[in-house]
């Protein structure tokens, strides 16, 4: 057994003219993607435990989580990876706004480098002054573009 320490054996039951070893290794490489989405679902998204009961209800939960886990991974994409999913989960639940009667929003946040990265990344910035209620619609307005 000590010859083969560090050798992974894969077993499957795809054609193997189908898929040579090169094809079904590419495909077992790619696997960790797919377990760190069920990870993120389970664990960020609260996907589970569910203590729903009407169908329609789980449905809506789980696609809920879906189109969460859809909108992380674009934005991961969009900026070009260069931030870990933890970190742009924590910082996007951060960067909140006080709301100054008749004025507008504040940032109540810390700026990073990710949210200095998201600002320049989407053309906008927040961090920096009172945004009137137009100026926060205009980039709602925005973000359906993108």
């Amino acid at each position: 057994a000590a010859s083969y320490d560090g050798y992974y054996a894969v077993y499957t039951s795809l054609d193997k003219d189908l898929y040579p070893v090169s094809k079904v290794n590419d495909l077992n490489h790619g696997r960790w993607e797919i377990e760190e989405c069920f990870r993120i679902m389970k664990s960020e998204f609260l996907a589970r435990p569910v203590f729903l009961k009407r169908d329609d209800r789980i449905k809506a939960h789980f696609m809920t989580c879906f189109i969460a886990l859809l909108v992380l991974r674009i934005l991961e994409h969009k900026i070009d990876h260069k931030f870990t999913y933890p970190d742009i989960i924590d910082t996007l639940s951060e960067m909140d706004f006080t709301k100054i009667k008749d004025r507008g929003y504040i940032p109540s946040y810390t700026r990073t480098e990710l949210t200095d990265y998201l600002h320049d990344t989407f053309g906008f910035h927040t961090d920096y002054e009172i945004m009137s209620p137009q100026a926060m619609k205009k980039i709602f307005a925005l973000t359906k573009k993108a």
